[in-house]
C-alpha cells in the first residue's frame, strides 16, 4: 500500500487501512471479515486490490465522549524534547496538555532523562478570528515561540476551527520557516477529519518525515534500531543490547536529530502497529529502512518470531537463538509459580487495537480466560499489508478464539453492558476514563500507563504480578459496587446488547 509523501496531508485511516470504531462478534469473524492480506473478502465484495479494507461497521446515534486526531499530535510532536507545538486553535483544544504534560514528565524522569515541561502555544482563535482568519496570529504565534524558546523545530498543529475557516498555514509555515532556519512543519489534523483519533498518529510522522527524516544520510548506522513507542520504560535497550543493536527512540521524548537520524538505522521496531504502521512503512518504502515484520512481542510465541525476525535483518541470528533459549530458561519457572495462583480468573482487555490483540496473548500464557475485550477502533490492515503483522490473526491463531470481540470508542453506556455479559475479575485498561465505570461494578482495573509493562518474556511475569496485586483491592471495589448507583434506566441496564440502539437505528 503506497504511502504519498509528496501531499502535506495525511490520508485518514478510513481512506487508507479501512479503519472503523463499531463492530461486536467473534474476533475470529473480524479477523475472516477484515481479510487483512490474505485474499478477498466475499462477506462485503472487498479485494486485495482495493485502496482499504471494507468491514461492515455499526453506526451509533451518538457519541458520549472521546478524543480527537489533534490530541495525539499533541502528545506526540508536543512531546520532542527540543521542539516547540503551535497549537491554531481555540484554547480549549490544548487543555488537554496538563495531563500530557504529567505523562511527559513522568516518561522522562522513567528513562533517566532530564525533567522538563512540554512547551507549546496557542494561537487561542476567537470569534473574531473565525470571521476574518487568523493567518497572521498564527504568524505572531510562530515566530513568539521561536523567540521564547529557540528550538530545533516548530510543530502546527491545525484544529477543526482553522479547518473551518481555511486558513493559509502551508504559506505561514514558508514563510517562517524562510525567516526563522529552522523545520516549521504543518500538521493537518482536524479533528473532523477522521472518526478515529490514530490519525492523530499518522499525522505526526507524515510530517516529520517530510521535513525531519534525512532525505539522502552520509552514512549507515548498522547497529541502530528506530523504536516507535509512546512514554514506557527503557526495555527495548537491554533487550536489543543482547543481539548489539543500540535503540533509538521515537517519537516522543526524542530529539529532533534522533527524529533525522531514522533514514540512518538498520530497521524500524514498534511495540503496537497500531502506533507505528505508518512511520514504519514510509522509512521502509522512501528512506530504505526495513521494517520488522513478525506479530508483536508479546507471549512467548510473538516474542521469539519478532526477535528472530529482527535477528534475520540485522544478520543477528545466533545472538537471537543464544538470548530466546536463556530467556525461555529463566522465565518459565516464574511463570509457573504465578499460573496456578490465576488460573480460573477472568480478565478483560480495554485498550487500543493491537496493543489488545498482544495483550490478550500475555492473559492467555498465564491460564486467565478472556471472554471479551474491547479495542477503541479496528484497522483491517495495516500499512505494509504483510499477514506476518496481522497481530489480529495472530491472536486467534495462537491463543484460540475471543467469544465477544467488541469495537468500540469508549463509550461509557456500552461499557456497562460489555463488562455485564463477561463478568470479568479484572481489566487491563490504558485509557482510564472507563476504569471508574468498572469499579461501581465492583471491577478492579489494572491501568497500564507504562504501556512496555507486559512486553517480552519479563512482560508476562510483570502483568501476573500486578494481576495478583490489584485483586489484593477486590473488595474495597465490591463496596463501591454496593453504595453507588449507575445513571442510566433500568431499561438499559437489562439490555443484553451494547450496540442495540446503532441497531435500531439502522432498522
Amino acid at each position: 500500500m503506497a504511502i504519498n509523501l509528496k501531499t502535506s496531508s495525511v490520508e485518514t485511516r478510513e481512506q487508507r487501512l479501512g479503519t472503523i470504531i463499531g463492530w461486536d462478534g467473534a474476533a475470529s469473524s473480524l479477523a475472516e471479515e477484515s481479510a487483512f492480506s490474505r485474499g478477498d473478502c466475499a462477506s462485503c465484495g472487498s479485494s486485495r486490490g482495493a485502496k482499504a479494507r471494507r468491514v461492515c461497521e455499526l453506526q451509533g446515534p451518538f457519541t458520549q465522549g472521546s478524543v480527537c486526531s489533534e490530541q495525539m499530535v499533541e502528545c506526540q510532536a508536543g512531546n520532542v524534547r527540543d521542539a516547540v507545538l503551535v497549537q491554531h486553535s481555540p484554547i480549549g483544544c490544548g487543555a488537554g496538555q496538563v495531563i500530557y504534560n504529567s505523562i511527559y514528565r513522568n516518561g522522562l524522569a522513567m528513562r533517566g532523562l532530564p525533567v522538563q515541561n512540554i512547551r507549546f502555544v496557542s494561537t487561542n482563535l476567537r470569534e473574531r478570528d473565525m470571521v476574518y482568519g487568523g493567518a497572521e496570529k498564527l504568524d505572531r504565534a510562530i515566530r513568539a515561540a521561536f523567540d521564547r524558546h529557540r528550538p530545533n523545530a516548530i510543530f502546527i498543529a491545525t484544529s477543526c476551527a482553522s479547518g473551518i475557516i481555511g486558513d493559509d498555514v502551508e504559506s505561514v509555515a514558508r514563510a517562517c520557516e524562510a525567516d526563522l532556519g529552522v523545520p516549521v512543519i504543518p500538521l493537518h489534523c482536524e479533528g473532523f477529519k477522521s472518526k478515529h483519533w490514530s490519525t492523530g498518529f499518522d499525522a505526526t510522522q507524515h510530517g516529520i518525515l517530510r521535513q525531519i527524516v534525512r532525505r539522502n544520510p552520509t552514512r549507515k548506522q548498522d547497529d541502530l534500531i528506530n523504536v516507535i513507542n509512546l512514554w514506557g520504560t527503557d526495555v527495548f535497550t537491554p533487550m536489543l543490547k543482547e543481539l548489539g543493536l543500540r535503540v533509538n527512540y521515537v517519537v516522543d521524548m526524542a530529539t529532533v536529530e534522533e527524529l533525522a537520524q531514522m533514514s540512518e538505522a538498520a530497521a524500524t521496531v514498534s511495540f503496537c502497529y497500531t502506533l507505528g504502521t505508518y512511520l514504519a512503512a514510509a522509512l521502509e518504502q522512501d528512506y530504505g529502512v526495513p521494517q520488522v515484520k513478525a506479530p508483536q512481542p508479546y507471549g512467548f510465541a510473538g516474542t521469539d518470531a519478532w526477535l528472530r525476525e529482527l535477528a534475520r535483518v540485522t544478520g543477528r541470528e545466533a545472538l537471537a537463538e543464544d538470548y530466546i533459549a536463556r530467556e525461555h530458561a529463566r522465565v518459565k519457572p516464574l511463570l509457573a509459580a504465578l499460573r496456578p495462583k490465576l488460573k480460573g480468573l477472568k480478565g478483560y482487555v480495554a485498550t487500543g487495537s493491537a496493543y489488545a490483540h498482544g495483550m490478550v496473548g500475555v492473559l492467555r500464557e498465564l491460564d486467565v480466560e478472556v471472554d471479551g475485550s474491547l479495542v477503541f477502533h479496528h484497522d483491517p490492515v495495516y500499512d505494509s499489508e504483510d499477514p506476518r503483522q496481522d497481530s489480529l490473526g495472530h491472536l486467534v491463531e495462537t491463543y484460540g478464539d475471543v467469544k465477544h470481540f467488541t469495537v468500540g470508542n469508549r463509550q461509557q453506556y456500552q461499557f456497562y453492558n460489555l463488562l455485564q455479559r463477561v463478568k470479568p475479575d479484572f481489566i487491563i485498561i490504558r485509557h482510564n476514563g472507563l476504569a471508574p465505570l468498572a469499579a461501581r461494578l465492583g471491577i478492579p482495573a489494572i491501568p497500564l500507563g507504562d504501556e512496555h509493562h507486559a512486553l517480552g518474556y519479563q512482560g508476562m511475569v510483570n502483568l501476573g504480578e500486578s494481576i495478583l496485586a490489584v485483586l489484593q483491592h477486590r473488595k474495597f471495589h465490591q463496596d463501591i459496587a454496593g453504595r453507588v448507583r449507575l445513571p442510566y434506566k433500568a431499561s438499559w441496564l437489562a439490555e443484553p446488547d451494547p450496540f442495540a440502539l446503532a441497531r435500531l437505528a439502522t432498522v
